[in-house]
């Protein structure tokens, strides 16, 4: 029998942060798709959490930097009807400087964090405005917001996450769909290895657990928060520089040049 709550499918579901989402969205009654690239992995996920839950729980390899295997992926959330959660949590990082790194990897950066996530969530969401019902979780990053930090084309990757969950929240306003961007700051995940970097090089003051950044996150989609941040002690901070973007709005376009452009006499 299929879970009440319906499917949650979460990409980059192996290790670290996916694999904490699953952990967690088992625990809350949800069955689960697991996606990732490993095979071995996600079955190795899988079991642990079916023998904490009871859930079911199917494992689906993919890799979503190759247009075929998000194809598939796109098809498996057209026709699931129990779908009720995407993660878009798949992504790759680079912590080099832009000119000391590679620009195939640059460009597959690119098609994994923006042109899956994307494609992914357009599966996903016409079914869930039908409802009346749905969640998309876009996992994204402090560089979104910070792009001097690390490499520049990581941080635009996370700024499309973030300015696209930002559309897509105000797009379906009323509509029942629930979307969240998830902004982690240094996380003990793999992902430092991956991007040619070390957590050693990191002072533990700044590095969260992943387990306590997903338990954060998910209480922030309960109170219905867009944007989590949860290392940022103060939220404050986070409302000031909303409000500062949104004071320029209807400002931004005009016919004429502004004052300050002007030539002087």
């Amino acid at each position: 029998m299929n879970s009440e709550k319906g499917t949650a499918v979460i990409t980059g579901a192996s290790s670290g942060i996916g694999a904490v989402y699953a952990d967690r969205l088992a625990a809350r009654g949800y069955d689960l798709v697991l996606i990732a690239r490993s095979a071995d992995k996600l079955e190795r996920v899988a079991e642990q959490i079916r023998a904490k839950s009871g859930r079911k729980i199917e494992t689906y390899p993919a890799d979503l930097t190759d247009h075929l295997d998000v194809a598939r992926v796109e098809l498996l959330l057209k026709s699931d009807p129990d779908l009720s959660i995407l993660v878009n949590n798949a992504g790759l990082g680079a912590v080099a400087p832009l000119l000391q790194s590679e620009i195939d990897t640059m460009s597959m950066m690119i098609s994994l964090n923006v042109d899956a996530l994307t494609r992914l969530s357009y599966a996903a969401v016409p079914q869930f405005v039908a409802r009346g019902a749905g969640t998309v979780i876009n996992i994204a990053s402090i560089v979104g917001i910070t792009p001097e930090q690390l490499n520049g084309v990581y941080g635009g990757t996370k700024a499309f996450v973030i300015a696209f969950s930002q559309s897509l929240r105000q797009e379906l306003e009323g509509t029942g769909v629930k979307v969240q961007a998830v902004l982690p700051g240094a996380t003990a995940t793999d992902f430092w290895d991956a991007s040619g970097s070390s957590l050693e090089n990191l002072p533990d003051s700044i590095v969260m657990n992943a387990g306590d950044l997903v338990d954060a996150a998910i209480a922030d989609l309960d109170r219905g928060e867009l944007v989590s941040i949860p290392a940022l002690q103060d939220a404050g901070l986070w409302d000031a520089y909303e409000s500062a973007r949104r004071a320029m709005f209807g400002k931004l376009s005009n016919k004429n040049v502004a004052p300050r452009y002007r030539r002087a006499a």
